[in-house]
């Protein structure tokens, strides 16, 4: 799915059927402000609330943090789960499936099986899109889980082909 807010909006009606896209996972680096991609976003839509946390010391982006919040009625989603990053100045695929272990294990533990992420530094281009994608699908360990890839329309494509070559279902 595009990372727009009119796409989110347009999933509104889904949140209370159960068929919504659950919660929301974002991530983010150490030096990056303002926040760019889908929690530049969400912290727009939420008013800087994101980036008032990262003032306050509540985050700060760095390797290993993880906070989880609710998403509030301003967005589709149940909760909010903001996974830090680094320092950001590269991202190998090793790194990369570091994260994602991570991030697939705090969302296990926490009873999330239907979420929305933008695969980890995506919104800073350090990974590309279809490799993201890629070791995304490449690392998944459950048929339960329901994941929306989310970014920019182009990535969107890029990824879109990706998974349809896959034959994964709900590609594009």
């Amino acid at each position: 799915m595009p990372a727009t807010l009119s796409h989110w909006d347009e999933l509104e009606t889904t949140k209370s059927s159960g068929e919504g896209p659950g919660d929301l996972v974002l991530s983010f680096f150490a030096k990056e402000r303002p926040l760019l991609g889908a929690a530049g976003l969400v912290d727009w839509r939420l008013y800087g609330q994101l980036s008032r946390l990262i003032i306050s010391g509540h985050c700060s982006g760095c390797s290993g943090e993880s906070l989880m919040m609710p998403a509030g009625p301003r967005l589709p989603f149940e909760r909010i789960f903001l996974f830090g990053l680094g320092q950001g100045e590269r991202m190998s695929d090793s790194e990369y499936a570091g994260y994602a272990r991570k991030i697939r294990a705090t969302l296990r533990r926490a009873g999330s099986s239907r979420y929305a992420v933008q695969p980890p530094g995506r919104a800073t281009g350090l990974i590309a899109a279809k490799r993201a994608a890629q070791l995304w699908l490449d690392l998944g360990d459950s048929e339960e889980e329901h994941v929306t890839l989310l970014d920019s329309a182009g990535a969107h494509k890029e990824m879109g082909d990706l998974l349809m070559e896959q034959g994964v279902k709900g590609a594009m």
